[in-house]
């Protein structure tokens, strides 16, 4: 069989609880490297197969597995019961018998499985006559994995689990990964042939190795460098390291491709992450979720960047958070400014210190560069927001926009009340509260008539000495 004549089948086995993880939530629901651990697999999987060709076998809250994988398009196999790994593929005869072609099994719990492998794997198995090809590793300390064992000529004849190996089997530093790749007719040929003998009563997939020996067929091991890569996750700790790992590799991929990270084992960046070249990462910064940035970038130290959309040359200063934004070319934002969602800030804007945005839009070359708080609003290009701004969006019931013209200036500590419309080339006086809509170049004071009384404050001075 040739690698790119014949079409592979994915089952993702996802259908556990994880006790050890001592959680409420689904094991393959914890997250790692910014992603759920189950849509790691899947995203490798689709590196193999269309997601029309790839299942994942849910249990376990199968409906929040269901939703957290519903925009990768792939399929799902129930298995109400969880009776082993061999039980898991079987209830979904239905959907993947007729498949034909390879039939690989996956695990939704080994994030750290890369694409290249399972290309590898594949290509080990359509260079064979065999019947399946299995993952393996050499380790230092087995220990918790089956041993495969090896015929007189090197071939898999079984895998033993620890629970029932003898001693010289535990002895044995070869550890099966779980991860197999088989010829699918074979395999549906010889799956009844799974027994539940083993102490917890169920059917594993490690059985098929000697049951397709025993039927004449080869079943050929691949034998990765680092067992780490196919590192199942059972607990808190296990989860940790994991997410460690993931980091590190998507840190390494990001530098050599030209972003420059500072300190970067102080940096966190998601996996869905995209960075372009010469931009550069400031220590203790945190840029996730689907956060694309270009290039010529800097993202301040402590920042946190989230779903966001940065074109090139934006500089975000330290302690700025932005969060399901778009920034366009030359914008500048912090320190200590928040964006919280919904923004579009337009070419070359500046959003200065203690500045917050919400829902709005900033225009091209417009400043708000301090200690103000616009939402809901629509900001044209080369406006002046001055220092305590804020717009008034929310009456307690409702939000109202606030829509201000090309060039407007407004003055420091003004209080615009929304619904509200400001004309462009307006100009609004400082410390005013604006609740009638301004025309086009005209000048709007909404400001008490200041009242000067002359040495009213020495008198009073003098009438609490008494």
């Amino acid at each position: 069989m040739e690698l790119m004549q014949t079409p592979v089948t994915v089952v993702i086995l996802a259908a556990g609880l994880g006790t050890r993880m001592k959680s409420r939530q689904a094991k393959v629901l914890h997250r790692a490297g910014g992603k759920t651990l189950v849509e790691h697999v899947v995203g490798t999987a689709l590196a193999v197969a269309p997601a029309e060709r790839i299942f994942v076998v849910v249990g376990n809250q199968a409906d929040q597995v269901r939703q957290a994988l519903a925009a990768y398009g792939v399929g799902f196999i129930e298995q109400a019961d969880q009776r082993g790994t061999g039980h898991a593929v079987i209830v979904g005869r239905g959907q993947l018998a007729g498949l034909g072609g390879f039939l690989m099994v996956l695990y939704g719990d080994s994030p750290l499985l890369r694409a290249e492998t399972l290309q590898k794997l594949i290509a080990a198995q359509a260079s064979s006559s065999g019947a399946a090809t299995l993952l393996t590793a050499e380790m230092t300390d087995p220990t918790g994995y089956g041993r495969v064992i090896r015929d007189i000529r090197g071939r898999v004849a079984q895998i033993v689990e620890q629970k029932v190996a003898t001693p010289e089997q535990l002895a044995i530093r070869e550890a099966n990964m779980g991860i197999y790749c088989f010829r699918a007719d074979l395999f549906w040929n010889h799956v009844d042939e799974l027994a539940p003998n083993n102490p917890a009563q169920e059917l594993y997939l490690t059985d098929m190795a000697a049951i397709l020996t025993n039927a004449g067929y080869k079943v050929k091991a691949l034998r990765i460098d680092d067992a780490r890569e196919a590192l199942g996750i059972n607990d808190r700790v296990e989860l940790a390291e994991v997410d460690r790992l993931l980091r590190d590799r998507k840190l390494r991929e990001l530098m050599l491709s030209g972003v420059t990270i500072e300190k970067p084992e102080t940096v966190t960046i998601d996996a869905d992450v995209r960075i372009g070249i010469d931009t550069i990462i400031e220590p203790f910064a945190r840029i996730l979720g689907r956060t694309t940035i270009g290039e010529n970038c800097r993202i301040g130290a402590c920042s946190i960047v989230r779903n966001s959309e940065l074109a090139d040359a934006v500089e975000i200063n330290p302690f700025t958070f932005v969060t399901d934004s778009r920034l366009e070319s030359g914008v500048q934002a912090g320190p200590f400014a928040r964006l919280r969602p919904g923004n579009h800030v337009e070419a070359g804007a500046h959003i200065g210190n203690f500045v917050e945005l919400k829902k709005t839009r900033l225009g091209a070359g417009s400043k708000a560069n301090h200690l103000s708080y616009l939402g809901d609003s629509d900001i044209g290009p080369r406006c002046n927001i001055g220092a305590g701004t804020i717009t008034c969006n929310y009456d307690g019931v409702a939000k109202y926009p606030t829509t201000i013209g090309e060039g407007a200036f407004v003055g420091s500590n003004s209080t615009l009340v929304a619904p509200l419309e400001i004309g462009a080339g307006s100009y609004i006086g400082a410390g005013s509260v604006v609740t009638k809509p301004v025309p086009p170049d005209a000048l709007a004071v909404g400001r008490a008539h200041q009242v000067v009384k002359d040495e009213w404050a020495k008198k009073r001075r003098e009438r609490y000495k008494k």
